[in-house]
């Protein structure tokens, strides 16, 4: 599958895939919708990739007037590939690539909040309501008015029991159901 960046700074630029299987990448459908609902608000925001892959929703938030996009992903072929595409695209300066766990990270002090915390991590594992469980024992990673978005199959989907998060939006695409979360 070739993805590209859609709109803004790096748009038409093609970037790699992760090599094997162990990434699900956003199609370029679903992530055209989720640019389009955030419309404006993307600029000068603060987005944190939490299962990074390719990088291509960071990425492309970046390419669209985002001010820093953090990209975290337990493998190092994803982490590699997420910086060669940040070369490739110029936006390597506004971003922050590493190899680390997502729910260690999350349960960690904050050093700095998010408009925008994107969350699609692999498929039938529960790892997107474990993630979402931690952010709302955590909620200082993310910004008064920010977001928390999972990715996720709508066979996965169920309501969650959250304190500090409530969920407010869902919208389906094929395949995959974006699930939006907003502080309570």
């Amino acid at each position: 599958m070739s993805l590209r960046v859609i709109a803004g700074s790096a748009k038409g630029r093609v970037i790699k895939s992760v090599p094997g299987d162990m990434t699900r990448p956003i199609t370029d459908r679903v992530k055209e919708s989720l640019f389009d609902i955030l419309a404006g608000d993307v600029v000068d925001s603060n987005w944190w990739d939490l299962f990074a892959g390719t990088g291509a929703v960071g990425i492309e938030a970046l390419s669209r007037g985002a001010a820093f996009c953090r990209f975290t992903d337990l493998n190092r072929i994803p982490v590699d590939t997420i910086n060669a595409n940040l070369a490739t695209t110029r936006l390597s300066s506004r971003a922050e690539a590493k190899r680390a766990d997502a729910f260690a990270s999350l349960a960690s002090p904050p050093d700095r909040y998010f408009h925008y915390i994107y969350i699609a991590p692999p498929q039938y594992k529960g790892m997107w309501s474990e993630s979402l469980a931690e952010l709302d024992s955590n909620l200082s990673w993310l910004a008064e008015d920010g977001w928390a978005i999972a990715q996720i199959n709508p066979k996965e989907y169920q309501s969650l029991e959250l304190h500090g998060l409530q969920e407010f939006d869902q919208r389906k695409y094929g395949s995959t159901l974006l699930v939006f979360y907003e502080r309570t």
